[in-house]
């Protein structure tokens, strides 16, 4: 008994793919044309081209516009005007480009002439949009939800994510996480690491707090990840930003005679801190 072979498997959706390619390619090489024109030079059916045409409309890749009317110089005479196809800008970012190339070139440049302060500068500029577009962002979860670092972080995130960086943000039991999946110039930001410090700087300057990075795509991690501590617990104290000069403890007799007297009046809760003697 002959065994049943097994029909070969359909290769359409990739075939499907290559000519939804080849579409954008000539929309690219030859400008706007007609789904006529198209199947022309593709060789298929004006059917099967309007196939291919509806995807990529739906995928926001090209656009059909109305390519003359009446009366306005682009008349074709008899019949309905001829629809064309465009490319659109998502249509367009998706052939190879070389902008990481050029930005590496202009950052060598800078680099060479003004050192590495002047690539923070530049760095630091670039950011400088974006962390205007995001402040608002923040801003509204600071009216929401009283301001926590981590309800802040949670607002960057979706300010961030609009930008293209595909963020989240998420609290630990440390304090928060904020979490960006991509990075749009990881490969510049390889070589220059001012970029990934700049940014690092507007993520604090924007959730409030002191943040830490903990890894990055530049450096070869799959996600850039940046730590933002907890709350300070009831009782805990923070350290002084620098040191007073002469600052040195009181006398524990003087220690005493301070929380007795606090103890008599209101007015001591506000000296809750040692003094300095003249």
């Amino acid at each position: 008994m002959e065994s049943a072979v097994a029909p070969p498997r359909s290769s359409a959706p990739a075939d499907d793919g290559r000519t939804r390619d080849r579409v954008s390619a000539l929309l690219l090489e030859h400008g706007p044309q007609t789904a006529s024109e198209l199947a022309a030079r593709l060789g298929i059916s004006p059917a099967a081209v309007r196939r291919h045409l509806d995807s990529l409309v739906a995928a926001g890749r090209i656009e059909e516009r109305v390519a003359g009317r009446a009366g306005s110089g682009g008349h074709r005479g008899r019949g309905r005007p001829a629809r064309r196809f465009h490319l659109t800008d998502a249509g367009r970012s998706a052939f190879p480009h070389a902008y990481d190339d050029l930005a590496l070139t202009a950052l060598r440049y800078v680099a060479a002439s003004g050192g590495p302060d002047a690539v923070r500068a530049v760095a630091e500029q670039q950011l400088a949009g974006l962390e205007a577009r995001a402040s608002s962002a923040v801003e509204g979860a600071v009216r929401a939800a009283g301001g926590a670092p981590v309800d802040r972080a949670q607002a960057l995130a979706a300010a961030l994510t609009a930008e293209g960086y595909a963020a989240t943000a998420s609290a630990i039991s440390g304090g928060g996480q904020l979490c960006q999946h991509h990075c749009p110039v990881a490969h510049v930001a390889a070589e220059f690491p001012q970029l990934c410090e700049a940014e690092t700087a507007v993520i604090g300057r924007l959730v409030g707090t002191h943040v830490q990075r903990l890894a990055t795509i530049a450096h070869g991690d799959g996600i850039c990840t940046t730590h933002l501590p907890g709350p300070l617990r009831p009782g805990n104290r923070t350290a002084l930003a620098r040191p007073v000069p002469g600052e040195r403890s009181a006398p524990s007799g003087a220690r005493t005679s301070q929380s007795s007297n606090a103890s008599q009046s209101s007015n001591a809760l506000e000296i809750d801190r040692e003094r300095t003697p003249a």
